[in-house]
């Protein structure tokens, strides 16, 4: 896998170096500001880029910004978001700007490595990967008409692990019920929110969010 990696702290920089070097993919450039990354990604076309919500020039939202369009001019190019908090308004935007090969992860999630590793495959491979505090946000966020209220807690649980980016056979391993069952509940799920006219990613992820969002 060919990866650009955007972070203006070397320290963090230089140790995602060396586990993705370390797993077998190629890091094409690393980066310390939003400009560069917007060129590297211009320049290389990778299948993914890792990059932090703050970094220069102004170190506020450049790294996001920058993120969003990249996948606005660059749809092939996978976006995984690292960050220190959630930002409710740029989770939703950034699951909104695309089908897929999109994630946001906190960055504590780096240091359990088998998870980031495991969210940077399923983002290069057209999926979501959603950190599940940043699933949790999104699920809680309160609106004046809330159809999320008509859920069960059955299927408020199956929302959040498709939310993550879960397929149905894992969503049944891990709530330890048949995959009939998760289907039966997501298919639920989709009929309250009024999503059972879409299809594929865009009712899994897309369109659910983009309702909460809303």
């Amino acid at each position: 896998m060919r990866v650009i990696l955007a972070e203006d702290s070397t320290l963090l920089r230089e140790g995602l170096i060396r586990l993705l070097t370390e797993e077998g993919h190629e890091v094409v450039a690393a980066v310390g500001t939003a400009p560069e990354l917007l060129k590297a990604t211009e320049e290389h076309r990778p299948d993914v880029v890792v990059t932090d919500v703050r970094m220069p020039p102004d170190h506020k939202d450049d790294g996001m910004r920058a993120a969003l369009t990249i996948r606005e001019k660059w749809p092939d190019v996978g976006v995984l978001v690292l960050s220190q908090y959630v930002e409710n308004r740029y989770a939703t935007e950034l699951i909104t700007s695309t089908g897929g090969k999109v994630g946001y992860l906190l960055k504590d999630r780096v240091a359990q490595v088998d998870e980031f590793l495991e969210a940077l495959d399923r983002v290069a491979a057209g999926g979501a990967a959603f950190d599940p505090e940043v699933v949790r946000r999104l699920l809680t966020r309160t609106t004046q008409v809330d159809p999320l209220e008509t859920l069960t807690q059955r299927e408020k649980a199956v929302l959040e692990l498709m939310a993550r980016g879960l397929t149905n056979a894992r969503i049944s391993e891990h709530l330890h019920i048949s995959q009939s069952s998760a289907e039966k509940h997501i298919n639920a799920i989709f009929d309250k929110l009024g999503l059972s006219g879409s299809s594929g990613l865009s009712r899994r992820v897309v369109a659910v969010v983009r309702f909460l969002g809303s």
